[in-house]
């Protein structure tokens, strides 16, 4: 339930983010920026807050939502869109979005990602060799039989 609830969430104000910025400034359809929405939404929720916002902390996955935004926004406002420069279009949207990813993220880490789920995740291992002189496990006992 708490999914649905972060999903609704971040859908809804995406959805007037986006639709601020493509629809009313660039002049795109709801409906297309309704489809960039429903699109952007379960993949960044998938990619950067299930996946990587429990392994790494929110900077790290605010980045990884503005790299995922931006193609995402760019790729699929190639085909509806007259404007000639889709980058900066789609740069802008990103921007807002990124930061709106940023409180959500602290939502997200308080009430859907579990302690249990960002605790589990094994970290950097310290791992040690350890040397001897012996070049053979029974060195020592076949010299002690020999003397």
């Amino acid at each position: 339930m708490d999914h649905v609830k972060a999903l609704a969430i971040k859908f809804i104000s995406s959805l007037a983010l986006l639709y601020i910025i493509l629809g009313m400034l660039y002049g795109m359809t709801f409906g297309n920026v309704f489809l960039i929405t429903l699109v952007l939404g379960v993949v960044s929720y998938i990619i950067g807050d299930l996946i990587i916002l429990p392994r790494t902390n929110n900077t790290v996955a605010s980045i990884a939502d503005f790299g995922i935004v931006l193609i995402i926004i760019w790729i699929l406002s190639a085909a509806p869109t007259d404007f000639n420069n889709l980058f900066t279009m789609s740069l802008k949207a990103s921007i807002a979005v990124t930061l709106f990813e940023y409180v959500f993220h602290r939502y997200v880490e308080n009430n859907v990602v579990s302690k249990k789920t960002t605790e589990d995740y094994p970290r950097n291992m310290q791992y040690q060799t350890e040397s001897s002189e012996e070049f053979t496990p029974n060195g020592g006992i076949e010299n002690q039989k020999n003397k």
